[in-house]
């Protein structure tokens, strides 16, 4: 290896620091820690049902987990969309504000669910609101860590995005289909 692509890797590893909309919540550590929980939650996080159980481990040791009290918000519509969130224990209401101001309800998610994958992918500010509906914790994988994936690691990086993809476009044509009723005049 030259020294060049020593010196980009090791530029690529230095430690970020914690992700200023994370700063308020408790840092439980890095996601390896809770790696056997992870691994419980597996069949329901429909982001890893096809990677393999090294893939998982390898992903569990670039997260970071947090806990978010009851109430507390864990993203925030319009901020910055800089990190995916994988719900392992609690739930998280996602809200959506309206035009007139009021905050209404879209879904509950819980154990295996995940928020923010949409922002991960295309940079864009959230579309939501997420806030604990009770003491929650959750592993946080930033796009920083995605490109660092890519880049040292092409083929987890080419799983994990396409998993995304899939995901998002999952999510999208289930969104579609609820709409469907008021696109075509069958109700009002």
């Amino acid at each position: 290896m030259s020294d060049n692509a020593v010196t980009e890797v090791a530029v690529l590893n230095i430690r970020r620091p914690l992700l200023p909309a994370l700063e308020g919540l408790v840092h439980l550590g890095k996601g390896s820690r809770y790696e056997e929980e992870i691994f419980e939650l597996v069949d329901r996080i429909s982001l890893f049902q096809e990677l393999t159980h090294h893939d998982i481990s390898r992903l569990c040791a670039k997260m970071e987990c947090f806990c978010a009290r009851r109430d507390e918000v864990i993203a925030r519509e319009g901020d910055d969309g800089d990190f995916l969130g994988i719900v392992l224990t609690g739930e998280v209401s996602i809200l959506k504000q309206h035009a007139d101001g009021q905050q209404r309800l879209l879904s509950v998610i819980g154990p295996g669910a995940t928020f923010g994958e949409m922002s991960i992918i295309d940079g864009k500010p959230r579309f939501a609101t997420c806030v604990a509906r009770e003491p929650t914790d959750f592993a946080v994988l930033t796009r920083d860590t995605v490109y660092d994936i890519l880049l040292l690691e092409p083929s987890l990086g080419s799983k994990l995005l396409l998993l995304l993809l899939y995901h998002s476009l999952e999510r999208l044509r289930e969104t579609g289909e609820r709409l469907l009723p008021f696109i075509d005049g069958s109700k009002k």
